[in-house]
C-alpha cells in the first residue's frame, strides 16, 4: 500500500488548503487515517485522525474549530480542510493508514505547508 498526500503549499494567514490523502488502487476504508505535521525542529505531532467507519474524529486543542477530517463516500481519499490558517501551523504534513490489528502501518512522504505572508 502506497499512501500519497497531496494539496499543500503556500497560503497567506487566514487562508486555507485541503490536504488529501489518497492509497492508488486501493480503499481506505478499512483504515483508520491520521494526519501528522512536523516542523523544522520539532517533534511530528498528531494533528487529526479519523476511524475506520468515520464515526469518530479527533483533533489537537491547536486546530480544534479550524481544521476538519474527512473521509469521500468512494472510501479511496481522506481530506483534511484546514481553515484560518496561522503561520505557527506551517510544517510538513503527513498521512498515516493503519489497521492496529493486523499490524498495517503506512506513512505518506509529505506535503509541504507554508503559511506566511
Amino acid at each position: 500500500l502506497q499512501v500519497v498526500e497531496s494539496g499543500g503549499g503556500l497560503v497567506q494567514p487566514g487562508g486555507s488548503l485541503r490536504l488529501s490523502c489518497a492509497a492508488p488502487g486501493f480503499s481506505l476504508d478499512y483504515y483508520g487515517v491520521g494526519w501528522f505535521r512536523q516542523a523544522p525542529g520539532k517533534e511530528r505531532e498528531r494533528v487529526s485522525c479519523i476511524s475506520s467507519s468515520g464515526g469518530s474524529n479527533r483533533y489537537a486543542d491547536s486546530v480544534k474549530g479550524r481544521f476538519t477530517i474527512s473521509r469521500d463516500s468512494a472510501g479511496t481519499t481522506v481530506y483534511l480542510q484546514m481553515n484560518s490558517l496561522k503561520p505557527e501551523d506551517t510544517a510538513v504534513y503527513y498521512c498515516r493508514a493503519e489497521i492496529g490489528s493486523v499490524g498495517y502501518d503506512y506513512w505518506g512522504q509529505g506535503t509541504q505547508v507554508t503559511v506566511s505572508s
